[in-house]
């Protein structure tokens, strides 16, 4: 795999005894985590940034027991707690690590909704030096299972309502012993409450001699082109997303009420309910289960938050819900929007809601929250924004040359918050963290200073002889008025000729496939449209709300 001729997952179809061996090795031999980016670049140096000074990422919520302890910390439905009261949750989950045995630097599987109990649980984990997993909870048994047996975990720390998924398929062949149920009470084999996981222990907790390339905790990538990969954070990770994108793009102050829709054990919500209102010692808003638009406005009229951080897909289920138009959004004051780009319409149809326009960005998790974003002062539609302060952003030709203004290139950014590697996985850290720089794998046009996506690195293909771009037709579907959302892919035919596929939801059935087909070749040339189009009800997404084009992509071939 070294020679890039083959990667893991062709490995592990070709010699899967090998590799079974070579994953159990890696177990106990993991590579060493070493941070690439150097103490002093421009983008830290232009923020005032010092890795030196934060050496544990507990800091961040620590520091609001000398400021403001009696201040709401976490509010929402299933509870809130001041932050000293947090504070104190979160150094008994701390100090029932440790009294459990555990090791410096061992993995926790969390797999929990947003209530008071993730962030408690997560600070007072890292607090005392060990490395929270952020999964998912809409994982499947099976991918489950990997992601036990990739981060070696041995405790795990569950909602009570998502216990029964920790059994069977989910455990088989891992190492894990404990599950601390949070949020109720459960029967079962290696359950244990947490209510007497945590009876006893003391409400204060010394932070440990962690430094700021120690490893803090991981989270997995959405595996919606590939096997997940472990993206691993270290200590002064959150801190540098706050200098950079909480301090000059989001600007909260102490009054603000923070309200995420999408959840903390994604790299977006993280930010915008563990980092960012805790740094400044505002409220976080958490909001257990589906995020249902109903849901989501009782509670903004509920609990009156002033910022609100939602998904292009969020936006648009918003937008179209019944009633909408009579409720009250009056307490917010700024909407951040990121992942994809908003359409003109849902854009317009949220500001007309709101009176305020969602104001878009675009981050991954590797650099664990957003580097380019546009602001409150200055805004254009169909834009991913400008670089955020403290983060260098390049666009280089495939000779990794550094291309100019108008001139298309893939994106490469720097700066503090990026991932180190991805866990085990040499293959995909080599192609992703080149020396300090993480290559997004995007390509995008600069303008201005903002950046405009233009696709993929590895999307354009060659069909009938021409190469063709999904994403320009993709685009062109989603401009025709029966059309509510498309997604084109390209595959494979048993006779190994590319072609281009479509799937379609539609906003009604009067348009049919050749009338979507003659649409695109019209607006671009007659040899770029979808061969075959699949109507659908719904387009598949991840959980972090994107289009799951692997699952079309099974869809499409069946």
């Amino acid at each position: 795999t070294r020679s890039n001729r083959v990667d893991m997952e062709q490995a592990r179809e070709m010699a899967p005894q090998f590799m079974a061996r070579y994953d159990a090795y890696k177990q106990d031999s993991p590579d060493v985590v070493a941070d690439p980016v150097p103490e002093h670049t421009p983008g830290a140096d232009e923020i005032g940034y010092r890795k030196s000074d934060h050496r544990n990422c507990s800091g961040i919520l620590w520091q609001n027991l000398a400021r403001n302890p009696d201040k709401v910390a976490v509010a929402g439905p299933a509870g809130s707690l001041t932050y000293s009261e947090l504070v104190a949750e979160a150094a008994r989950w701390g100090n029932a690590f440790l009294a459990a045995g555990l090791d410096r630097g061992e993995r926790i599987a969390f797999f929990l909704d947003d209530t008071p109990a993730f962030p408690a649980a997560f600070y007072g984990a890292v607090r005392a030096g060990f490395v929270p997993v952020l999964l998912n909870i809409q994982t499947k048994p099976d991918v489950l299972n990997y992601f036990l047996k990739d981060t070696s975990a041995q405790f795990a720390v569950v909602d009570a309502k998502l216990a029964d998924i920790f059994s069977g398929e989910t455990v088989e062949g891992t190492r894990l012993e404990t599950t601390v149920i949070a949020n109720g009470e459960v029967e079962g084999e290696g359950f244990l409450s947490a209510t007497v996981f945590l009876d006893g222990q003391p409400s204060e907790l010394a932070c440990a001699d962690t430094g700021p390339d120690d490893m803090a905790f991981w989270m997995y990538s959405s595996g919606s082109t590939g096997r997940p990969k472990g993206i691993v954070h270290l200590h002064h990770d959150m801190a540098y997303s706050q200098q950079s994108f909480g301090a000059h793009v989001l600007k909260l102050n102490e009054d603000d009420i923070c309200f995420s829709v999408p959840k903390m054990f994604f790299a977006y919500g993280f930010g915008n309910s563990v980092t960012f209102p805790f740094s400044i010692g505002a409220t976080t808003l958490l909001m257990p289960g589906r995020p249902d638009p109903g849901k989501i406005a009782d509670l903004i009229e509920s609990y009156r938050p002033t910022v609100f951080f939602g998904l292009p897909t969020l936006y648009t289920a918003l937008c179209r819900s019944e009633g909408i138009e009579s409720r009250d959004f009056s307490s917010l004051r700024q909407c951040m929007s990121a992942a994809e780009i908003l359409s003109e319409d849902v854009f317009s149809r949220w500001k007309a809601l709101t009176g305020l326009p969602p104001i878009e960005g675009l981050g991954s998790t590797e650099l664990l929250h957003v580097y380019l974003s546009n602001s409150a002062e200055e805004q254009r539609l169909g834009a991913a924004g400008k670089a955020v302060p403290g983060y260098e952003v390049e666009l280089r030709d495939p000779d990794g040359n550094v291309v100019g203004d108008g001139a298309d290139g893939v994106m490469f950014v720097r700066g503090h918050s990026s991932a180190p590697c991805y866990w085990n996985r040499p293959d995909k850290t080599a192609e992703t963290m080149q020396g300090d720089w993480i290559c997004t794998g995007d390509r995008f046009i600069r303008e201005d200073g903002y950046y405009y996506f233009q696709g993929r690195a590895d999307d354009l293909v060659k069909v009938s002889g021409q190469w063709v771009w999904p994403l320009e037709e993709e685009r062109c579907l989603n401009e025709h008025p029966a059309v509510r959302e498309a997604a084109v892919l390209a595959h494979e035919l048993p006779d190994r000729r590319m072609t281009l596929s479509a799937a379609v939801a539609m906003r009604d059935t009067g348009a049919s496939a050749r009338d979507l087909q003659d649409f695109v070749k019209a607006a671009l040339l007659p040899h770029k449209y979808p061969r075959q189009i699949r109507f659908v009800e719904e387009l598949p997404k991840t959980g972090t709300g994107k289009i799951d084009r692997q699952a079309i992509e099974t869809l499409l071939r069946t």
